[in-house]
């Protein structure tokens, strides 16, 4: 992309709407960026490290902590004994008897749930403490599925929650009843959306300190907000909130909204560092974050439409079962209820029935996400569109257009409350066909079919909402539950402007960029106010909460940045210029009013030569406070808080304008499905955005191309998969897939722009809109393609075969069946077969003897005998990435001497737990060789049984074949150089 610079002047039209420069680049490029590892702790900083639960539902028997303790370089051990002591349960999401922990107290509840921490020296110690911490579970049933946790008899995560339902409340606007009655048509799909999280590139970060003496909390983290839970950290660690001082550092490498998470682990770190006596530092690696972070919430939703003939909707009828996993954490079920404003999309429908039911589930809690509700909600709507097309045999574009809001209509109110601020949809469509050539892709299509091969195109037309009405969670809340509670609304934004005593303007906004370019798109905001050059103004993003400007809606989310922020630094510098002018006015014997700001002088249009430089103007209020007229009383700063009035609290009849702005997004794609692989090539992509005045046009190209790929990976790749028992399937980035560079094609941008009559510089968010838009549009182009009526994100190749090929046949009754695995545990089997220079009677001597056991067993320390037939291990095994001590123990049953034996095993550690079980037969080969087979099945569960089939599978194979080379090699007394063919050929054929 060609950038707009303009080095030393700028034309009438200002600084906003080019594209300069970004200040952030010349840092982040040369590696010069600040982010929470980078930065300097305070002396004598200690190291944490979490140990989590290997098992998705278990009762804690009991924690051993003694041996860890006393390892050398380790200062404390936090468990939910002492969590519960010193703190208070983190607010729960809906008024119920339920408590809510930031690690398990008595009972876990998803694999990946903190159980201890170990504080230390350093990392290495602290992580070495967890192998020592033993703890007994005692595991329960588990339950996964939204509909099972629904089901009589599923096993109940919370007392509280009866039924392992949190909340169900159910809402009707119009006459929606009315309308089904009397509609030709009911048309509906079910939809199951899944789980996805997101990836930054950096990972949680947390510095705690606690001091005694003020019984106060000093935090550094790169948490984004919202700061409304900023009370919720304060009320969990048991003091006032001026008594816990929240910091951020300067960058951070990426959230999507996955940081706003990391608050149950500040108050975790926190009481360590208190525990310790001294501050404590905790980073985040890559396998917590997919296990332990928070994810997208995954909703199952029957949509069903009352359609007249023409295609017109005339009804909705929404039963939606939303997951938030194994705790309701704040603020959820804001998921859910984001979009409620917004459960028409673009379209003018006035009757809607909406059911609304929250569940909790076996799995990691749930939280921000890029797009928060968007796509759980555009991805039923927009398929239901494209199924009435396909039901009344019509063009799908026609039923967009005959439903689409019409222009005239703006600001138009949604029968569920939103009031949509501008827009023209129709035009904007019109204008994105043209542009972005839809005839071609027709074209494209008519001939590929023509060819035989697989090409569909897909729609979808979705508003984008930005900066979300804090009040709109309450809708969760019946009428009389929000009056009793008093009314919650608005959108407060706040920003600085400062002038130092040498003229130079800095800006301090309350928002935590995670990469977007503030200080750039401010700077640009504030020069064009005092007639200055981007380059002359500094902005400051980090946040103080003991010192700088805040209120519970500050933080970066919901895409308030350029609507609401950056209005109210634009805002703030306004009020400074009036007073600047009303100074310079006194001095140049001119009118206040009359004054322009241009090229760093103040002056009147009628006499530019009598201009006075504003750096000199700027630090009067410094250096001759005393010369400033009367009516201004300080010149030096200027701090706003700014709340858009249209953001009410919900009524009585649950109606509610959940978010200020909503943009217009309206993509259409091309795809072609290879009929052998099923692999989908996305041909062309056309998103256009009506995203009001547009601030910076390279930075808002490259959210909307971000926005993109994260929904490209969405819509082709990405699930955080859980098997029914609740083991984490995708716990590193071999098997949780996101898209690279490679993968994402160049998505064509266009803009149609109605400006916010709601906002101070008519902007609208655009930081998630594709990942509401684009999943559903690859999906209806996919859809269209293979002709299907029901399509599941993510549109894998292995989901599409059945399309393509039929259903996959059952394997012939003499092959292997996978052994069931139980609570929390992914299973392998196999089988192998080799010869021994030993008899079956050295063999199986050495299967009782302790010390020849402990030369086998592959990383076994020693081996203590606990029968004739039992024995117990301390061993040390590493599979891929993960290593780790584990507590074994071994026992021989079925014995039948010197022939056969079955060897059961069972390990436990930091990183999971395991067990197996095989058949191992002696047959005699002449006078002093054996022919030994087995066969065996195995299952894994916890942080090992999330990284990856292919590495567990080989791993299987690796440990069980080094065992038999052992064994061998011990039999045989030859050296094990000699074996390692004899270990290929087990692992070939296992």
């Amino acid at each position: 992309m060609t950038l707009d610079v303009r080095a030393q002047t700028v034309g009438e039209g200002g600084w906003v709407g080019i594209s300069i420069p970004r200040v952030e680049d010349a840092a982040l490029l040369a590696g010069r960026g600040r982010f929470i590892d980078d930065l300097g702790m305070p002396p004598g900083t200690l190291h944490a490290a979490i140990l989590r639960s290997p098992h998705a539902h278990a009762t804690i028997e009991s924690i051993r902590t003694d041996a860890a303790r006393a390892m050398p370089g380790v200062a404390a051990i936090l468990t939910g004994t002492e969590l519960r002591a010193l703190t208070t349960s983190l607010v729960v999401g809906v008024k119920a008897p339920v408590e809510c922990w930031p690690m398990a107290i008595d009972r876990v509840r998803y694999v990946g749930e903190p159980v201890a921490v170990a504080v230390a020296t350093d990392r290495y110690l602290a992580e070495d403490a967890l192998d020592a911490i033993e703890v007994s579970y005692a595991p329960l049933p588990a339950v996964v599925a939204p509909l099972d946790a629904l089901r009589d008899g599923a096993p109940l995560l919370h007392e509280g929650f009866p039924g392992n339902i949190a909340s169900d409340r159910s809402f009707s606007y119009g006459d929606p009843d009315g309308a089904f009655a009397s509609a030709p048509h009911r048309i509906g799909v079910d939809v199951d959306y899944p789980r996805n999280a997101c990836t930054p590139i950096e990972t949680y970060g947390v510095v705690a300190e606690y001091d005694p003496a003020l019984d106060a909390y000093d935090v550094l983290a790169n948490f984004q907000g919202p700061f409304s839970i900023h009370a919720v950290i304060a009320r969990a660690l048991r003091v006032p909130g001026n008594r816990l001082r929240l910091r951020t550092p300067p960058d951070s490498g990426g959230s999507f909204g996955v940081k706003q998470g990391i608050f149950p682990y500040i108050v975790l770190i926190a009481v360590a560092a208190r525990l310790a006596g001294r501050p404590v530092k905790w980073i985040e690696d890559r396998m917590e974050h997919l296990a332990g972070a928070v994810s997208a919430t995954n909703r199952v939703t029957r949509l069903q439409a009352a359609v007249a003939e023409d295609g017109r909707i005339l009804a909705l009828d929404w039963d939606q079962i939303e997951d938030c996993g194994a705790h309701l954490r704040a603020p959820e079920p804001a998921t859910l209820y984001r979009m409620h404003g917004n459960m028409t999309g673009a379209y003018a429908i006035r009757n809607l029935h909406i059911r609304n039911r929250v569940v909790v589930t076996n799995k990691l809690p749930t939280g921000l996400n890029r797009g928060f509700g968007g796509p759980q909600i555009y991805f039923p709507l927009e398929r239901l569109i494209s199924r009435i097309a396909a039901t009344l045999g019509l063009d799908p574009l026609a039923v967009v257009r005959r439903n689409l809001v019409p222009a005239d209509a703006f600001p138009y109110r949604t029968a569920t409350g939103a009031l949509l601020d501008s827009g023209d949809y129709r035009a904007a469509l019109d204008v994105a066909l043209r542009d972005g050539d839809h005839e071609s892709l027709l074209a494209r299509r008519a001939a590929a079919r023509v060819e035989g091969r697989l090409y569909g195109i897909g729609y979808a037309a979705v508003v984008e909402p930005s900066v979300s009405n804090m009040g709109y969670i309450t809708t969760v809340l019946t009428a009389a539950e929000r009056r009793r509670a008093g009314p919650k609304n608005g959108a407060q934004a706040t920003a600085t402007i400062t002038l130092d005593p040498v003229g130079s303007v800095s800006v301090h906004v309350a928002s935590v960029p995670q990469g977007q370019g503030h200080r750039t798109v401010l700077s640009q905001v504030v020069a064009d106010v005092f007639g200055l050059r981007p380059s002359d103004i500094r902005v400051v993003t980090e946040l103080d909460t003991a010192k700088d400007a805040w209120s519970i809606a500050s933080g970066n989310y919901a895409s308030r940045f350029a609507p609401a922020v950056a209005g109210a630094a634009q805002i703030a510098a306004t009020r400074l210029r009036e007073r600047l002018a009303r100074i310079a006015a006194a001095q140049l014997n001119a009118r206040a009013d009359e004054l322009v700001f241009s090229a760093g002088k103040v002056f009147s249009p009628g006499n530019p030569g009598n201009a006075i430089p504003f750096t000199r103007l700027a630090a009067t209020g410094h250096w001759a406070p005393a010369t400033l007229p009367e009516e201004v009383e300080q010149s030096l700063r200027e701090t706003v808080f700014w709340t858009p009035p249209q953001l009410d609290a919900p009524n009585d009849a649950d109606e509610v304008n959940s978010s200020l702005c909503h943009g217009f997004i309206f993509d259409f794609c091309g795809v072609e499905v290879d009929r052998d692989t099923g692999e989908i090539r996305l041909d062309r992509y056309v998103t256009m955005h009506d995203c009001g005045r547009i601030l910076h046009p390279g930075m808002v190209a490259g959210q909307i191309t971000g926005g993109f790929a994260h929904a490209l990976g969405a819509a082709l790749l990405e699930e955080q998969s859980y098997a029914p028992d609740g083991s984490l399937l995708t716990g590193t980035l071999a098997d949780y897939l996101i898209p690279t560079a490679r993968e994402v094609p160049e998505p064509v941008i266009l803009h149609y722009e109605t400006p916010s009559p709601f906002t101070p510089l008519g902007a609208k968010g655009v930081g998630e809109g594709n990942t509401m838009s684009t999943p559903v549009c690859i999906a209806n182009a996919v859809a269209d393609a293979l002709g299907l009526a029901d399509i599941r994100l993510p549109l894998l190749p292995s989901r599409l075969s059945e399309a393509l090929h039929g259903a996959e046949p059952q394997p012939p009754h003499h092959e292997a069946r996978p052994p069931q695995a139980t609570q929390g545990e992914r299973t392998l089997f196999g089988r192998g077969r080799a010869s021994v220079d030993a008899t079956p009677e050295q063999l199986w001597a050495m299967l009782l003897d302790p010390a020849l056991l402990a030369r086998v067993v592959p990383g076994a320390d020693n081996v203590r005998r606990e029968s004739d037939t039992r024995f117990r291990a301390e061993v040390t095994l590493g599979i891929g990435p993960v290593r780790g001590r584990y507590r074994a123990e071994i026992a021989l049953s079925d014995l039948d001497p010197p022939r056969a034996v079955t060897l059961s095993g069972s390990v436990d550690g930091a990183l999971g737990f395991g067990r197996g079980r095989g058949r191992l037969r002696l047959v005699p080969v002449g006078q002093a060789r054996t022919e030994l087979t087995y066969d065996y099945e195995a299952a894994v569960g916890g942080k090992i049984a999330s990284i990856g089939g292919r590495l567990l599978d080989g791993a299987a194979r690796v440990v069980i074949g080094q065992f038999f080379e052992s064994l061998a090699v011990q039999a045989s007394g030859r050296r094990p150089s000699l074996w390692r063919r004899l270990l290929r050929l087990f692992r070939r054929r296992a």
